[in-house]
């Protein structure tokens, strides 16, 4: 009897421990635009090939906690989409797609989070791009925490998704120049605060 209570106490530390180890330490933690990064890609030419971009601007808080307590918030300036290639950021920039004088961010807030104790899971929320606010849901998945250069605690995570551009009034040149559906990646790092 002691040999198994000794193997199921044994047990269940290794599962606490990989639930401890899933996440971040818990706490209020900021976006570190430096090291953060949101991609998207899209079939090119009806969809021949796929084609990449990013925001360079990138802001947002994060509430690591229990499932009901965490949090996820993302803000994006649109007027910093970068292709590599200035006609083509000009024009993303334009009425045609991002409109970022009319709509100079888009958002992510989220309403739901869930994480295994593998660090992998979903959060849904909502999703408000080029005026238009629709519910969206992101696979998740935590990377990694860790003391920064300075000590401070820092997070990482990536959340991914696909949405389709047409559902947030964006038609421009659709199944044409690009396809409707879009591939999202948010990479974040953020610093506990």
């Amino acid at each position: 009897m002691t040999k198994t209570l000794i193997r199921t106490l044994a047990a269940a530390g290794l599962i606490l421990s990989s639930a401890a180890f899933a996440n971040a330490p818990a706490g209020n933690y900021k976006i570190d635009a430096a090291h953060s990064v949101a991609y998207f890609e899209v079939g090119h030419m009806n969809g021949i090939s796929r084609f990449m971009g990013r925001f360079n601007d990138i802001s947002g808080d994060l509430v690591v906690g229990a499932p009901e307590a965490s949090k996820i918030k993302v803000d994006v300036k649109t007027d910093s989409v970068d292709t590599r290639h200035d006609g083509l950021d000009k024009h993303l920039k334009s009425p045609d797609f991002f409109n970022a004088v009319q709509f100079p961010t888009m958002s992510f807030t989220s309403t739901g989070v869930t994480l295994n104790n593998a660090g992998e899971g979903s959060v849904t929320g909502n999703l408000n791009l080029h005026g238009v606010t629709k519910p969206v849901t992101f696979k998740l998945k935590y990377i990694g925490s860790g003391p920064g250069m300075k000590g401070e605690t820092r997070a990482g995570y990536v959340a991914t998704s696909t949405i389709k551009r047409s559902d947030f009034g964006m038609s421009y040149g659709l199944n044409k120049a690009a396809t409707d559906e879009v591939e999202l990646r948010i990479n974040i790092e953020a610093i506990k605060q």
